[in-house]
């Protein structure tokens, strides 16, 4: 049991790179900080603990996390700096060298990562607390908000896909994930707190089950029973694993919102073979075209990766007509990063870093034009939104149950964390939003 009276009156700080589940692990951290008595710096103050969890899904992502702890390590003078994520699963000891930090803790020792404080003094050299991928098998439980409006539940964590590009399941380990039971507890607990909508996120949470024997399915028909939660988005899944019966639920369901967002990494199949993704294009867009049949409005997000090894002029543009064919909301574009110890190594045609920048314009341009031509199509009218806290002397916003992003400027008697029913207006000026007003 630790000790927690060396905790009291201490400040922290914390920097989270990377996805939506780092974000809520960094939430969840922050609360068991918390109780131990450790609160968080006020803005402008000293703080006494530093957090970084770190991102490794790129070479710049790793560049951003040593940023990051510099510039933290100079902000906060003496303060004992933990570091912890895929960054520091992936490079405990590169992370432990770097001036100021003074722990690193790995995927299987996040949990516990109190236990790791001791109490707060600052050595001579940093210290690693990480094990080996095949070691790592815990579940760490998260269902946190931080300071934004919608929780994120953590429902699975890990990875069994070994894609050529990807270190994720080196940095995770395999796939594993909590109990229908205790996910169905830390929702009810998210409403009893006042959330109202929730962002089920994991590493590849289409997979969950494997340490329950349970069914992804099966988790949603739980969770949308849970009454005071009127949301749910799923944050991501593979596209192998977004069952027709998944989407005939959502499409049904209570308070799953119409709102998917699905990788697809390329539209080539000979790129996707290259990758080891476990689909081919014909079966993501039968998943795109079933989802449009059953939810006509649903906003679908996609992530793209440009450049990767392998990727010739003729498969990029194989890619991109592919893409232009299907009924998509928005792409995530991303650049390939060659990653240490990954198969993409062996893949012969390098593409440029200036061929990689000209691909992944062409295709933020046309995301750009689909999204605005789907907030457009909405213009006029009546949907619900759930409100969202402004930052200072800006606008109320919020978002639709598709996913629409509305400005609201009379503020008068609004509330964030409400849902209040708004007719769309035009857009907003640059055009990232429609504005919005309320129906009395």
């Amino acid at each position: 049991m630790t000790d927690t009276t060396i905790f009291q009156d201490k400040t922290a700080v914390y920097y989270t790179l990377g996805c939506k589940l780092n974000f809520s692990e960094t939430s969840t951290i922050g609360r068991i900080f918390q109780e131990a008595g450790i609160r968080t710096a006020r803005k402008g103050e000293k703080a006494d603990v530093c957090v970084v969890n770190t991102c490794s899904v790129t070479e710049v992502a790793d560049k951003k996390c040593r940023q990051a702890i510099h510039r933290l390590v100079k902000n906060h003078p003496g303060a004992f700096v933990i570091v912890t994520g895929c960054y520091a699963q992936l490079k405990p000891d590169q992370v432990a060298n770097i001036p100021g930090v003074d722990i690193v803790i790995g995927a299987e020792q996040k949990g516990d990562i109190l236990s790791y404080l001791g109490n707060l003094e600052k050595k001579e050299s940093g210290q690693s607390f990480t094990v080996k991928t095949k070691d790592i098998r815990s579940f760490a439980p998260s269902c946190s908000r931080g300071d934004r409006t919608r929780y994120f539940l953590k429902v699975q964590d890990g990875c069994n896909y070994y894609c050529t590009y990807c270190t994720i399941p080196i940095a995770r380990g395999r796939s594993r994930n909590g109990s229908i039971e205790s996910l169905v507890k830390q929702a009810e607990n998210a409403a009893k707190e006042g959330g109202k909508e929730i962002v089920i996120t994991g590493v590849n949470i289409g997979d969950f089950g494997h340490t329950t024997n349970e069914s992804f399915l099966d988790l949603l028909k739980a969770l949308d029973q849970v009454k005071g939660i009127e949301r749910y988005r799923i944050s991501s899944i593979e596209p192998d694993l977004l069952t027709d019966e998944i989407i005939d639920f959502c499409a049904q369901s209570r308070a799953f919102m119409p709102h998917f967002h699905i990788p697809l990494q390329s539209g080539s199949d000979d790129v996707l073979k290259l990758m080891h993704r476990h689909y081919n294009r014909a079966l993501f867009a039968d998943k795109i075209h079933r989802i449009k049949e059953k939810m006509p409005n649903a906003f679908i997000g996609v992530d793209v990766i440009v450049g990767t090894r392998g990727e010739t002029e003729e498969y990029f543009e194989d890619s991109y007509q592919f893409i232009d064919s299907l009924d998509l909301t928005q792409l995530h574009v991303f650049s390939y990063s060659e990653r240490p110890g990954t198969k993409a190594l062996q893949i012969d045609h390098v593409v440029t870093p200036q061929e990689k920048h000209q691909r992944s314009q062409r295709l933020l341009e046309w995301s750009d034009q689909r999204t605005q031509a789907f907030y457009a199509k909405h213009i006029g009218q009546e949907m619900d939104v759930l409100l969202e806290k402004p930052k200072s002397g800006m606008p109320f916003h919020g978002f639709t149950e598709n996913y629409i992003r509305i400005e609201i400027s009379d503020k008068t008697g609004l509330e964030d964390n409400t849902i209040v029913k708004v007719k769309l207006g035009e857009f907003n000026e640059d055009k990232t939003a429609l504005t919005a007003t309320l129906v009395k």
